[in-house]
């Protein structure tokens, strides 16, 4: 075995076999995805991944999304709406990645809301603020932007 096969994997990679084809894969334990290359810590350690649910409302910068074309709810449903849905994750009822996809109201959604790698500077400051203070794995309390109300999960 090589040196680099014995590094250790990023915080919450888990290494796997397959049942199928006795090959190792790796298992991102907060996204539930797997890939079969070995997951790499990013390079540039101001850079960070991130998951999140998008509750907009009426008031948002854009008041529409792929679920809705006229978002007409108050910002007290939505941030009710947001909680309920925290709630759901945080007592382990429903799964983050099962939220997103069907209730966010971001792009994202089409990818369980997975942001994709990103640095200082490339999100609402009140968004990154939260998303740089996370531990990986954890979920933040309830942000809002002028996009609407966030609830963003650190991947890696």
């Amino acid at each position: 075995m090589s040196q680099d096969s014995e590094a250790p994997l990023p915080e919450g990679w888990e290494m796997r076999t397959s049942r199928s084809t006795g090959m190792t894969y790796f298992l991102n334990s907060y996204t539930k995805k797997s890939q079969w290359e070995r997951p790499e810590a990013p390079a540039d350690p101001g850079e960070i991944r991130c998951s999140h649910i998008l509750v907009k409302h009426a008031d948002s910068r854009r008041p529409s999304s792929w679920r809705d074309e006229k978002i007409n709810r108050s910002k007290d449903e939505a941030l009710d709406a947001l909680k309920s849905y925290r709630k759901q994750i945080v007592s382990k009822n429903a799964q983050f990645v099962d939220i997103a996809t069907k209730y966010s109201d971001c792009s994202s959604a089409k990818r369980a809301g997975d942001l994709g790698m990103f640095g200082r500077g490339q999100m609402q400051a009140p968004f990154e603020e939260e998303a740089f203070k996370l531990k990986i794995g954890q979920l933040s309390k309830p942000v809002e932007t002028a996009s609407g109300y966030h609830v963003i999960l650190r991947t890696v």
